[in-house]
């Protein structure tokens, strides 16, 4: 079995917090093949970027390395944050064009091949994530490197127009032709890129998901629809009800039910729209009023960047309207948090909730949504309203799917959620619950990793 080599713009260091599933996947896939895993340390320098750190633990190496204030400004909150999410969630109108955030982060790009590709050998089996780090395989190509290379975008691939918008994306889109495989959320991220290969890359169909490129040599494009670590969580939350914070909360809500949204603050999460279908709840279904409490955790991130400051203030006026319109002395309809909790706690508050609402405007997956359904109770599981435009809703068809935009579709989705009968919910978990527990997190690292030793390195 060949050496793993991860890359990611952060680590999951030694010692740091791993709640999140992907780093627990990624560290057991490295355990057992003995690995290395690099990216960017996080730390901002006065200097120049580029001095390595390193650590090892069960038989993982750690490299890092140290970007320049300067290198941070233009590679990660310029370009990556500013330009490329926006555009790879279909937002056109927040998508920043300055020509020197892009050289940035090809400036950086080219580090990290500088710094990566003596440490390689030409055995392992490398495996790049996400938007951040797009040009890395061709960098490593030019430097010589001719491993097995594979890449996960973790956020929803855009439609070829929209990709097309960006300019030099033949560039940009083009550099991740030098991987050996491509990976997607969903069958439908995977199919807009084929599309886009085919419409302005040059690549032509080439049978089982693969691209035949311009210089002949195939590329296989597939989805891999990422899990979480089920178990984990399940026992998690299971465990959580003895917790203060869950307790509290719990005995807050004087016996109405709980309603629970958990978001990282960020535009695509269609937080105004989800205020708003709640407030159009509480105005199409009086007879409900005073039953159900909403409670919407949103943690603050990328607050220095102008477009999340802004949505902060619009959230916070639109909470204020709802209940200053709908409160009684006694009950606040929505409760917005701006605030971090534990993750085993958040599983004890998803188990307590008997309704998950998540419902992103555009999401290549969302974990949440998988890890609210395994965080219930088997024998009184919520109901999960879920955005059709998030990867999860492929998998998870006992949800009821909603239109995020459709204001009177979230408010009826609520209050049938609220009414849900105890057979009904238990059927819809069950069908939810089942591809969850197969496709965890261990699943998706095992089957990419299978995936992309099958494809033989292309001569280069």
């Amino acid at each position: 079995m060949s050496r793993l080599v991860v890359v990611s713009n952060r680590v999951a260091l030694p010692g740091e917090s791993a709640a999140g599933g992907l780093a627990v996947g990624l560290q057991a896939a490295l355990e057992a093949r003995g690995g290395l895993w690099f990216g960017w340390s996080g730390k901002t320098v006065r200097e120049d970027s580029g001095q390595l750190h390193e650590a090892a633990e069960r038989g993982i190496r750690y490299v890092t390395l140290d970007l320049s204030r300067q290198d941070v400004a233009a590679y990660y909150n310029g370009f990556s944050n500013r330009t490329l999410w926006p555009l790879l969630h279909f937002r056109l109108d927040l998508v920043d064009y300055a020509r020197e955030t892009r050289a940035g982060y090809h400036r950086v790009n080219a580090l990290f091949a500088d710094r990566l590709a003596p440490l390689l050998r030409d055995d392992d089996t490398v495996w790049i994530h996400d938007y951040h780090l797009i040009p890395l395989a061709a960098l490593l190509r030019e430097r010589g490197v001719g491993c097995r290379i594979g890449f996960f975008l973790h956020v929803p691939m855009p439609s070829a127009d929209i990709a097309a918008s960006l300019p030099d994306h033949a560039r940009l889109f083009g550099a991740l032709y030098a991987h050996d495989l491509l990976g997607f959320q969903t069958e439908r991220d995977a199919e807009r890129f084929r599309s886009y290969a085919r419409l302005f890359g040059g690549a032509t169909p080439a049978g089982d998901g693969h691209l035949r490129l311009p210089d002949g040599r195939t590329l296989r494009v597939a989805a891999f629809p990422i899990g979480i670590d089920t178990r984990r969580i399940a026992e998690h939350a299971a465990a959580a009800a003895s917790k203060p914070a869950v307790r509290k909360l719990q005995a807050s809500l004087g016996g109405r039910k709980l309603a629970i949204g958990v978001d990282r603050l960020d535009y695509s999460k269609g937080l105004p729209e989800r205020f708003r279908g709640f407030s159009r709840y509480l105005e199409r279904y009086p007879e409900d009023r005073g039953r159900l409490t909403f409670l919407q955790i949103a943690p603050v991130s990328r607050g220095e960047v102008q477009e999340y400051r802004l949505l902060r203030d619009q959230l916070e006026g639109i909470a204020g309207h709802i209940n200053g319109l709908h409160a009684d002395p006694e009950w606040t309809p929505l409760r917005y948090v701006n605030r971090n909790f534990g993750h085993a706690t958040l599983t004890g508050f998803y188990r307590m909730a008997s309704i998950g609402v998540v419902t992103p405007l555009r999401d290549g997956m969302n974990l949440v949504a998988k890890e609210y359904v395994a965080s219930q109770d088997p024998q009184n599981p919520g109901v999960l309203i879920l955005s059709m435009l998030a990867g999860a809703a492929a998998e998870l068809e006992g949800a009821l799917l909603v239109n995020p935009y459709d204001l009177d579709g979230v408010a009826d989705a609520f209050a049938r959620a609220a009414a849900m009968p105890l057979a009904e919910r238990r059927e819809r978990w069950d069908a939810m619950m089942r591809p969850v527990e197969r496709n965890d997190i261990h699943a998706w690292c095992a089957g990419f990793l299978d995936a992309l030793q099958a494809e033989p390195p292309a001569s280069r």
